[in-house]
């Protein structure tokens, strides 16, 4: 399967809870911070609900 990292971009001051928690689920905990994950179907259910605060690239294996 492929790896995604993940970073997050803008930070989740002002943004509903739940989208915190998935930013905390996620691993990411800081401004800039970046993880790398096996993509499966629950990670990207993940990734769309906060979209709008990180950034995906394809990680190189």
């Amino acid at each position: 399967m492929a790896k995604l990292r993940i970073s997050c971009s803008r930070s989740p001051i002002g943004y509903p809870e739940d989208q915190r928690l998935t930013l905390k689920s996620l691993g990411l905990n800081k401004l800039n911070q970046s993880v790398v994950r096996e993509d499966s179907g629950s990670l990207r259910g993940m990734i769309l609900k906060v979209r709008h605060l990180v950034t995906i690239e394809e990680a190189s294996q």
